[in-house]
């Protein structure tokens, strides 16, 4: 499928996910397009790397998350609240990332003044508020039950799951104040992501985890569209896997191992 028809098919589906996701990918370039004028730095890179990032991930979400929603077309009240409430979730998340830079200050774990803790308490209010909708929208994704083929509807459901467990290691990163284990956050880290090659970082995992929900489902779709046997078995197998890879990833960070044990 071509962009423009998956764009065209994605606004048939949900405009308000399909529009503000399209406003995310086009703040990434704005991003992109500051960070080769502005040279300031937070915790050693530069301060639109996080915006970027978060503007990237949080366009794939919303079109992910927009995508979905229309296999529970007939829950439409439903559909409607929870679309408008992980847009605004995620709009105040933007905001709150993006004025931080701006200010030259990091956005996450920062109370230094009694602004930046607002504003910290404000996205992590946002993101406990995303979280219980996709609680929701995973409850009616079983309850429901879409007319899906297997393997399709089970990569969807396999993939909210592993999302809420990726969200709640957020929720130990916004506990422990930090994303590494071991090491100041801050440090040493791979090129853009910036995960740490000193220690652990609850990062990747995280990263790894919540981006199941793109790719358990397509693996289940591509065994539909090639017509190969066993399909629901083959997307459990596949989603084993994929969340050993996220257990094992959490574990790692928690060991306060980096990702590449050689660069510590």
């Amino acid at each position: 499928m071509k962009i423009s028809s998956f764009y065209h098919e994605l606004v048939n589906r949900n405009k308000l996910l399909a529009y503000v996701g399209l406003v995310h990918l086009m703040l990434f370039i704005i991003f992109l397009g500051l960070s080769l004028v502005d040279t300031r730095t937070v915790l050693g890179i530069n301060t639109w790397i996080k915006p970027m990032k978060f503007a990237l991930s949080i366009w794939i979400y919303l079109w992910t998350i927009g995508w979905y929603l229309h296999y529970l077309r007939d829950n439409k009240r439903s559909v409607r609240f929870i679309s408008w409430s992980i847009a605004i979730s995620m709009m105040v998340e933007m905001v709150c990332i993006s004025s931080q830079a701006a200010r030259g200050v990091h956005s996450h774990f920062n109370t230094t003044t009694a602004y930046d803790g607002m504003i910290f308490s404000m996205m992590g209010n946002f993101i406990a508020i995303n979280t219980l909708l996709l609680i929701f929208a995973t409850i009616l994704f079983f309850v429901k039950k879409p007319d899906l083929p297997a393997a399709y509807l089970w990569g969807i459901r396999i993939g909210l799951l592993l999302l809420l467990f990726s969200s709640a290691i957020g929720g130990m990163m916004i506990g422990n104040n930090a994303h590494s284990i071991g090491v100041a956050d801050g440090g040493a880290g791979l090129p853009f992501v910036n995960w740490s090659r000193e220690g652990g970082d609850l990062r990747i995992a995280h990263f790894i985890g919540i981006h199941g929900l793109q790719a358990i489902p397509l693996f289940a779709f591509l065994l539909e569209k090639y017509e190969i046997h066993r399909q629901t078995i083959w997307t459990a197998l596949f989603a084993l896997l994929y969340a050993g890879i996220t257990g094992f990833l959490f574990w790692q960070a928690i060991d306060g191992r980096p990702l590449m044990m050689g660069m510590e």
